[in-house]
């Protein structure tokens, strides 16, 4: 793709990922001043959505970034096809990366901040130490999937004298199929979350819960004539906040 910006300067390859920051310095503000207020006045939540939907919220974003991202590749393959330039390069504009960098950022924002929110508040105090590395445990978890499926697609796409998907000639392969699959992927990750968020009980809710039957237990213990004879065992009733 050509990487001008303006006659003298050329983008470096690197650079290019600086998009996907800058739209999450810009998206992080806006989330934290503009949209999270507003959503608490709909949704009367103290962050405006839950943290489980703020997951979801990230996962989504991810399907976009990786569907955009085959969708641009298709176009980008087909205009250096169409050209047929000697280096291969397709005349197109570098900023064409930008929407599928932009839901990477969101994805950032999302996804990846939701998990440790989730993990710093649901987990026990003793343990927030452990629940900070297990976002780097799941990054490395996805990165030994993701060597998987490069293998398989390596082994069964390129049959009968073709090209397989992932060749080092990106203009013979087809890296924009190799997008859609990572994107179907991505909706049955997607799919599978959504059933076990539903029935994901806050930890918050669930001590609500207890001093709701802590409540109860006292108001029944002092219903009788003697209140002596319906005294309650509070240590263990305490015990069901721990």
């Amino acid at each position: 793709m050509d990487r001008h910006i303006g006659p003298n300067f050329q983008m470096p390859a690197g650079s290019i990922k600086m998009m996907s920051l800058i739209s999450l310095c810009i998206c992080l503000p806006f989330y934290d001043r503009v949209l999270q207020p507003a959503l608490k006045k709909i949704t009367k939540h103290e962050n405006g959505i839950t943290t489980l939907q703020r997951i979801g919220l990230g996962y989504l974003f991810s399907i976009l970034f990786v569907a955009v991202a085959g969708l641009v590749e298709q176009q980008r393959r087909d205009s250096a096809l169409s050209h047929a330039s000697a280096d291969g390069v397709a005349p197109m504009s570098v900023f064409w990366l930008f929407p599928q960098l932009m839901f990477l950022g969101l994805f950032e924002l999302f996804g990846v901040v939701g998990h440790i929110e989730l993990y710093n508040k649901e987990f026990p105090e003793k343990m927030r130490s452990i629940a900070n590395s297990l976002i780097y445990l799941c990054v490395a978890g996805g990165t030994y999937l993701s060597t998987l499926v490069v293998s398989i697609v390596y082994r069964v796409t390129g049959k009968h004298g073709e090209p397989n998907w992932l060749d080092n000639d990106i203009n013979a392969g087809r890296l924009d199929y190799f997008y859609f699959l990572i994107a179907a992927l991505g909706v049955l990750n997607f799919v599978y979350f959504w059933s076990c968020a539903r029935g994901y009980i806050y930890n918050y809710k669930a001590n609500v819960n207890a001093v709701e039957t802590i409540q109860t237990d006292i108001l029944e213990g002092s219903n009788g004539n003697d209140f002596n004879s319906h005294s309650i065992n509070y240590r263990a009733i305490i015990g069901r906040l721990d």
